[in-house]
């Protein structure tokens, strides 16, 4: 029976009044680093629960020390979100930012109390390299993948487990959740997987065929923190000594890698290749039933459909749950009378299914569940894009619109191709930081200066050719992947180009729904990995191998396809649909020294006889 977004799944009270926690209890790994774990169990007056219970793993770079202490305020910061409530949730705003703690996220950011309470027991480790953990960090390294499946084996043989096993996180504990899976370890029964992706190079330290410079400020903060570990757990478990040598053996390698790989031309490893590939789960050898939770304006938002389409469960064992949210407000308006309960209970009656066997009806659920742009308003799906839609083509048009003087070019989109002929320059000019960009990037913190970071992008688009649509005459979703394909010129080596689409609402506030880039020497398309409807293409996957780069030959036009993350979203009549082309999205993309020198002019060529277009599935919205 299919139940809706806003269903409760009964959880029940909770059975253990107490709390027990060890911290840094070593774990030795075969090739002898050591590992360390925080341990949550519940109990009485007495102690600890004398029986066996299933575990609950989460594995972290981010050191659980600091986690740990962090803690301390979930309950602080959970009423505090309370007492500011959410905003309407047409628009996720900075009022939804500070309301997040109330959605009850930082329970599975660390150890989920909720569920210990109920008859878990609750762990976080440090990876190798990390934390208190000896060794030396290779985010999802072969190795690092080989400590998961013993970790897991070491959990099963204590006394206090009864064998039963479920792995979670956030980010990158999501993302080992899901590799950890995709290796079968003995006793696992369940995943909950929380703004997890796909390929993480592709999503966020290459996109597009470009570095990232959030990548570097993130390995910047893992490598710092594994400076600061705890004295006390690296005491009792003997391994002082040995922390001291294997940190100082590699002070900060990625940092390097890193830096090598944005300043170096043609980089080996500014590509995707075999050594990225070893770091990818294997999706398709799941065989846990899996929940994946992400959002619409999440770093990872182009792979929570294709994680969930890739993974081999059927009848409600695998569910994805898309909100209107950003990297860290994850739950943000969870737990109101219209929206799914807080996450920390539907993880925890997630794993009451599948671990405990309890049949609560979560099953039921969706399986696809997404809060939809622009209305607010939670919908289940059987599948995704919404099978109510169709595609269909938006053609760009040098018409000026009218609707924007503040860009750099305004320019038209119509549904019908245009007989104009024209050459559209891209504007060029100083970067512009106040963008959804940079809100994404800032995993929604910058929403907190004002609306030009999340729900008004004008001010951005001074800097770039907007393609605006007539007013929608009735009320429209748009649903799934979308594909611009432009006609272009450059004048140089390559070209860079960044695209964001929007909701232009009747007051002229242009907000950011989606977006995608693409280097034009990395515009080869992977034909089977793409999608099709309707002999449309909707999805192109993009090989950004160097073995495919494509020469670009100054002044010559030459088409390219540029992927767009998947998104749904409801365009009110009177609403009109923006395209924006620009040629840099900093802080969301850097352009390395060595590429600008080779990226001069570059333009879109309108052109009747080669069409530029948005192709995108639409609907009536109910």
């Amino acid at each position: 029976m299919t139940v809706p977004p806003n269903h409760r799944f009964d959880i029940g009270p909770a059975r253990y009044p107490k709390l027990f926690g060890a911290t840094s209890v070593p774990l030795t790994m075969s090739d002898g680093a050591v590992l360390t774990a925080d341990i949550l169990r519940p109990g009485d007056g007495a102690g600890p629960a004398r029986e066996p219970l299933p575990a609950i793993v989460n594995f972290t770079p981010y050191n659980k020390m600091l986690n740990r202490h962090g803690m301390r305020w979930n309950d602080p910061l959970r009423a505090l979100g309370r007492w500011i409530g959410p905003s309407d949730r047409r628009r996720f705003t900075a009022r939804d930012v500070l309301h997040t703690p109330a959605g009850g996220i930082l329970e599975p950011f660390v150890i989920n109390r909720t569920a210990v309470r109920r008859g878990y027991v609750g762990l976080m480790i440090d990876v190798r390299g990390t934390g208190t953990s000896t060794g030396s960090w290779d985010f999802f390294q072969p190795r690092e993948q080989q400590d998961y499946l013993e970790a897991l084996a070491w959990v099963r043989e204590q006394p206090w487990c009864n064998g039963d096993l479920a792995v979670t996180g956030i980010s990158y504990g999501a993302i080992s959740a899901l590799i950890t899976a995709g290796l079968r370890p003995e006793g696992l029964r369940a995943v909950f997987a929380i703004e997890a992706g796909e390929d993480p190079i592709r999503e966020l330290g290459l996109t597009g065929g470009v570095p990232t410079p959030g990548m570097l400020i993130w390995i910047l903060a893992v490598t710092g923190s594994k400076w600061l570990p705890s004295v006390p757990g690296l005491l009792r478990a003997g391994i002082t000594r040995r922390f001291l040598r294997d940190r100082l053996a590699d002070p900060a390698g990625w940092v390097r890698h890193a830096i090598e790989i944005g300043l170096t031309e043609r980089h080996p490893d500014s590509f995707l290749n075999p050594m990225w590939a070893s770091k990818l789960a294997r999706f398709e050898d799941i065989t846990a039933p899996t929940w994946i939770h992400g959002g619409w304006h999440d770093v990872y938002n182009r792979s929570n459909f294709r994680m969930y389409d890739r993974i081999p469960l059927s009848g409600g064992a695998k569910q994805v749950l898309v909100d209107d949210s950003y990297h860290l407000t994850v739950g943000s308006g969870l737990g109101a009378p219209d929206s799914p309960q807080a996450i920390d209970e539907l993880q925890c009656a997630w794993f009451d299914r599948w671990v405990k066997g309890v049949d609560n009806g979560i099953d039921g659920y969706g399986p696809i569940t997404v809060r939809r742009q622009g209305d607010g308003r939670w919908r289940g799906h059987d599948e995704f894009p919404d099978p109510a839609t169709t595609p269909r083509r938006y053609y760009l048009n040098p018409e000026n619109s009218g609707t924007a003087p503040h860009a750099g070019t305004d320019a038209g989109l119509s549904a019908e191709p245009n007989e104009l002929s024209a050459r559209l320059p891209l504007p060029t000019g100083r970067i512009r930081m106040a963008s959804n960009n940079t809100g994404v990037m800032s995993m929604g913190a910058a929403l907190l200066f004002g609306r030009r970071f999340g729900t008004d992008d004008r001010h951005a688009e001074a800097g770039a050719a907007a393609f605006t649509s007539a007013p929608f005459t009735e009320d429209t979703v748009l649903s799934g992947p979308m594909n611009l394909h432009l006609n272009v010129e450059v004048e140089g080596a390559d070209a860079f180009w960044s695209v964001t689409v929007c909701d232009v609402e009747p007051d002229g506030r242009s907000v950011p729904i989606t977006r995608g880039a693409l280097l034009s020497s990395m515009r080869a398309i992977d034909e089977a990995g793409s999608k099709y409807a309707d002999g449309k293409l909707l999805f192109p996957l993009h090989t950004l191998t160097a073995a495919s780069a494509l020469p670009v030959v100054p002044g010559v036009p030459f088409g390219i396809d540029l992927e767009i993350n998947p998104t749904e979203a409801v365009l009110r009549a009177g609403h009109r649909l923006r395209v924006t082309v620009s040629r840099n999205s900093f802080p969301r993309h850097m352009i390395p020294p060595w590429l600008r020198r080779a990226i001069t002019g570059q333009a879109v060529v309108l052109d009747p006889e080669r069409p530029s277009y948005l192709t995108v599935r639409t609907g009536r919205a109910d």
